[in-house]
C-alpha cells in the first residue's frame, strides 16, 4: 500500500492579510497610560508577530493619539500606507482597573463614525489573501465587492450575535432586526445582518449553553458564512463548518491579561487556515497564540509614551 502524501504548507512569509476597520486608543486616566488596539489592529499585530505580511486599513484623527496609533502599528511591521488622517479625534475607550478587573467606561468613537473607504482602498485590500474586520469596522457595506472580487473575508462579530439576538425570530436560517429595536442596538443589528452573507469565517464570542450554541451556530451557517467559529473562554473554541461540529480547548498559562485573546486567536486560526491546515490544527493555533498574548499587560506590548 502506498504512503499518502502530505500536501506542503504555504510559506507564513508569503501569506498577506488585510485588517480593516476600526482602531481604539485605550486611555487609562488613573494609571497615565494608554494602549492603541482595535480588532482589525490586533489581527495585524499578530499576523505579523506570526511571520505573516499585514496591513491595516483605517482612520485617524489629527490628535496626539492619532499619531501614537499610527507610529505604534507602523512599529509593529504593519504596513499602514492606507491609514487614514482626517480633521478631529481619534476613537477612544476611557478604562479603569477595579479590584484587579478591567471596567470600560465612555467611548468616544471620533473620527471613525464617519469612516468609508475609498476605492482606492478597496484595490489594495483586495491584493490581499484575506480581508479582516469587525462588527465596529463600518466594513459591511463594502464586503460584497470585496467577495465579488475573488477575496475572501473573515469578520468578528464579538459578542453582539447574542445581544442584539438577531436570530431569536423568524424562520430558520434567518437573520432579522428585532422588531422595535432601536438605537445603538439596532445599529448593530444592521450592520450584524449586512455583514453575514458576504463573510466566508464568522467569529463569535459566547456564554450559551452547549445545544443552544450548536443551534445558532447552524442558523448562521444557513445565513452565508462557510465556517463558524465560536469562541467560549476558558472553555475553549467550537466550528461548524455546515456538517460537523469541531471542538478544541485551551492551552494552559499563566492568565495576567486578557486583552486581546480573541483577536489573537482569530490571527493564529486564519493564518493556519491560509497555511492549508486542518480545522483542528488552526483551532490549536488560534488557541497557542491566544495563550501567549493572555501572558502579558495590554492586547500587545506597547512601549510607547505614557499619558
Amino acid at each position: 500500500m502506498g504512503c499518502v502524501t502530505q500536501k506542503p504548507l504555504r510559506a507564513r512569509a508569503e501569506i498577506r492579510i488585510a485588517a480593516a476597520g476600526d482602531n481604539c486608543m485605550d486611555v487609562y486616566q488613573s494609571e497615565g497610560r494608554c494602549d492603541p488596539g482595535g480588532n482589525p489592529v490586533n489581527v495585524a499585530v499578530y499576523a505579523v508577530r506570526l511571520g505573516c505580511k499585514a496591513s491595516y486599513t483605517g482612520v485617524v484623527g489629527t490628535d496626539r493619539y492619532g499619531e501614537l496609533m499610527r507610529q505604534a502599528i507602523r512599529e509593529k511591521g504593519v504596513d499602514v500606507s492606507h491609514l487614514t488622517q482626517k480633521e478631529g479625534k481619534t476613537a477612544v475607550s476611557y478604562v479603569e482597573i477595579v479590584d484587579g478587573d478591567r471596567v470600560f467606561g465612555e467611548y468616544e468613537e471620533g473620527v471613525m463614525a464617519d469612516f468609508a473607504p475609498e476605492e482606492a482602498d478597496l484595490d489594495f485590500l483586495c491584493g490581499h489573501d484575506l480581508v479582516v474586520t469587525g462588527i465596529w469596522g463600518r466594513m459591511e457595506h463594502h464586503l460584497a465587492e470585496i467577495r465579488a472580487r475573488g477575496v475572501p473575508v473573515a469578520f468578528d462579530f464579538a459578542t453582539k450575535i447574542d445581544e442584539t439576538k438577531v436570530f431569536d425570530g423568524g424562520e430558520e436560517g434567518g437573520c432579522a432586526v428585532p422588531c422595535g429595536m432601536t438605537g445603538e442596538l439596532a445599529e448593530t443589528a444592521r450592520a450584524i445582518t449586512g455583514a453575514l452573507p458576504w463573510v466566508n469565517y464568522a467569529f463569535f464570542s459566547s456564554d450559551q449553553e452547549d445545544e443552544e450554541l450548536r443551534i445558532l451556530m447552524k442558523r448562521i451557517h444557513a445565513s452565508g458564512p462557510e465556517l463558524v467559529i465560536a469562541t467560549r473562554g476558558r472553555q475553549g473554541s467550537i466550528a461548524y463548518d455546515g456538517s460537523r461540529f469541531t471542538e478544541y480547548g485551551i492551552i494552559p498559562c499563566e492568565v495576567v491579561d486578557a486583552m486581546g485573546a480573541g483577536d489573537s486567536y482569530i490571527a493564529g486560526f486564519l493564518i493556519a487556515l491560509l497555511e492549508g491546515r486542518e480545522l483542528t490544527e488552526c483551532m490549536r493555533c488560534g488557541a497557542e497564540n491566544s495563550s501567549v498574548t493572555l501572558q502579558y499587560a495590554g492586547a500587545w506590548e506597547y512601549g510607547g509614551p505614557k499619558e
